[in-house]
């Protein structure tokens, strides 16, 4: 996959929380066997009228958000079922970054995303942001005060900076590993990769009969 290190784009919001993975993409378009040709129907339910139009009640139907490629949530983005789908939607329709704040409810932490949805994110080069509530209000504020605000999102020193007229700078937590990935543009079958040479001396002088689980032979 491509590597991620920096990104500069439009800021869309979505001011919804526990947006699940059958709003991203609906059911009915996870029985192509493709991994392509997802992305026009990314929430689908909400883009479109039940004619096939575009919603206009929808918030990222707003001509506003023209060219978007950041996306600013609610908490829990990305509840539901495990789809990778929801996440090939959304790369696909151009966002390259999610930002969603976490939050605690009665002592508990309710995190940003769920966490089957994050790990696709980086599996697909899609970078997924936490961010405390009230940074994340403060993107809403900004971007609903200024058509086009623009930010740049650089994944080695782990910040975020809102360009001018509104600039803020927001820094962020991510593990090592998922870093690591999205950095140098690796996916699972990459990443398995690096130690091909490992595998293949491992098959090369694996011998099932000689492994410490097989039974004896009996010479009798």
């Amino acid at each position: 996959m491509e590597p991620f290190s920096t990104h500069t784009g439009i800021i869309a919001t979505l001011n919804r929380s526990n947006v699940d993975t059958d709003q991203i993409i609906p059911k009915q378009f996870l029985k192509s066997i493709k991994r392509t040709g997802y992305g026009p129907n990314a929430f689908f339910d909400w883009r479109y009228t039940d004619d096939g139009r575009p919603n206009k009640d929808f918030e990222l139907n707003d001509p506003r958000f023209a060219g978007r490629s950041i996306l600013a949530v609610r908490n829990n983005f990305g509840c539901g079922s495990s789809r990778e789908h929801a996440v090939w939607a959304l790369f696909q329709d151009g966002y390259r970054v999610i930002i969603a704040p976490w939050k605690e409810v009665n002592g508990e932490r309710v995190p940003g995303f769920a966490d089957i949805f994050r790990n696709n994110a980086t599996k697909n080069g899609l970078l997924t942001v936490e961010l405390s509530e009230e940074e994340v209000e403060q993107i809403f504020l900004a971007v609903a005060g200024n058509e086009g605000q623009k930010a740049t999102v650089d994944l080695a020193s782990q910040k975020i900076t809102l360009l001018e007229p509104n600039p803020m700078v927001c820094s962020f937590d991510i593990d090592k590993g998922s870093k690591k990935q999205l950095l140098e543009g690796l996916d699972d079958i990459e990443l398995t990769l690096q130690f091909e040479g490992d595998i293949t001396r491992f098959e090369n002088e694996y011998d099932p009969m000689l492994s410490p689980a097989s039974p004896p032979l009996d010479k009798a």
